[in-house]
């Protein structure tokens, strides 16, 4: 996991911990929607990049709601 990565996981992580006192869903949506309007794209493109390398430091919550906002596009078909 390269810094960039490592920054963003931790990030994410600390995101998740202030929402987990949220029951259940509350703390995936708002993990999910602070992340949406707090990111920018490059930061969400390198999450995106991060989870299809497997999402390597994520605690549970934190990956459930990066998931929910970093979704990979998917390849074109001809």
């Amino acid at each position: 996991m390269n810094s960039d990565s490592e920054t963003l996981v931790r990030m994410a992580n600390q995101i998740a911990d202030f929402f987990k006192v949220q029951p259940g869903e509350d703390a995936v949506v708002g993990a999910a929607s602070h992340i949406r309007a707090f990111w920018d794209p490059r930061m969400r493109k390198k999450m995106t990049e991060h989870l299809a390398a497997g999402g390597e430091g994520l605690n549970p919550l934190a990956r459930a709601a990066v998931e929910r906002v970093c979704k990979p596009v998917a390849a074109k078909s001809s």
